[in-house]
């Protein structure tokens, strides 16, 4: 991988009025890889979906998370992939049987693209969700952008056992009603020759140098990307507390304990009888009265 692995990279062709992104991801990816064992095809597809946030999370100007989730009828069910503000990556799958090389309907069949940005605060909730009919995710994430934000857009993907990367191309908001389509058609032309290899290989300095070379390009600093997966055993207990003790306790008297398993990180929290019994003994401690006697 390249020594710009695990960090976004941001760029803009100043003037045409096109952002850029480049994401590499190499020590984060090989930590959801780590912790599950994944089909190569499946792998794959997720090491997209990645980069894809990471990218989309790259687009917004806000604080919270953003979620990419596919869906589907075939071989593979799900793959969940969450992106903080702070560029925070998780990310799992659920599957059966084979899962084969090829286009990404086969894989799925009937699917749909969810995404999904949760603002900490303030804002409402986003959610869109569009079919994911073509051969590759980028071809999903191209409706998207075209029903929904009225930019012009291209992603180019790729991901393998060792690696995730993509790149971005965006005409920017405030560029779009004096777009130049000659431009905007060469610069992606341009990148759409950009192959895997290169962006496992060249780092992200190297690649705008190859891609762009002739335009006047502005390079900024680049982020660091990093997996992290936000479950904690205070969120299991406050899980445990709002199915209440009528849902917990028959599985605590079947089982002996109550585990849970995170699926992004495979992390397990156990608990048992006397665990279960303050969790639920703390939602009948009631504050003390203020009337004086």
């Amino acid at each position: 991988m390249s020594a710009s692995a695990d960090t976004l990279q941001a760029f803009l062709l100043e003037e045409h009025g096109i952002r850029g992104r480049i994401i590499q991801l190499d020590a984060s990816w090989r930590a959801v890889l780590d912790r599950h064992d994944y089909p190569p095809a499946l792998r794959d597809r997720m090491g997209e979906l990645m980069a894809a946030a990471a990218l989309l999370n790259a687009t917004l100007d806000y604080q919270g998370s953003l979620s990419l989730q596919l869906q589907g009828s075939g071989p593979i069910h799900w793959i969940v992939v969450e992106c903080s503000s702070n560029y925070e990556l998780r990310a799992t799958a659920r599957w059966s049987g084979a899962v084969a090389p090829g286009p990404l309907n086969g894989q799925i069949g009937q699917g749909r693209l969810i995404i999904t940005i949760t603002p900490q605060q303030g804002e409402e909730r986003y959610q869109a969700i569009v079919a994911a009919e073509g051969g590759t995710l980028a071809e999903s994430l191209h409706d998207y952008f075209a029903r929904s934000e009225h930019l012009h857009t291209r992603l180019w993907l790729s991901a393998g056992a060792d690696y995730a990367a993509g790149l971005l191309l965006q005409q920017q908001p405030d560029a779009a009603q004096e777009a130049d389509h000659d431009a905007w058609n060469r610069m992606s032309h341009l990148s759409g020759t950009l192959s895997g290899d290169e962006l496992k290989t060249c780092s992200a300095t190297e690649i705008i140098k190859r891609l762009f070379h002739e335009e006047d390009v502005r390079v900024f600093e680049p982020v660091p990307v990093s997996f992290r997966c936000s479950c904690s055993r205070e969120r299991v207990v406050n899980t445990l507390r709002l199915l209440g003790p009528g849902e917990i306790k028959p599985l605590l008297e079947e089982h002996g304990e109550v585990t849970v398993h995170c699926e992004f990180c495979n992390q397990r929290y156990s608990f048992d009888p006397v665990d279960i019994e303050q969790i639920f003994a703390t939602d009948l401690i009631e504050p003390p009265s203020k009337t004086q006697h």
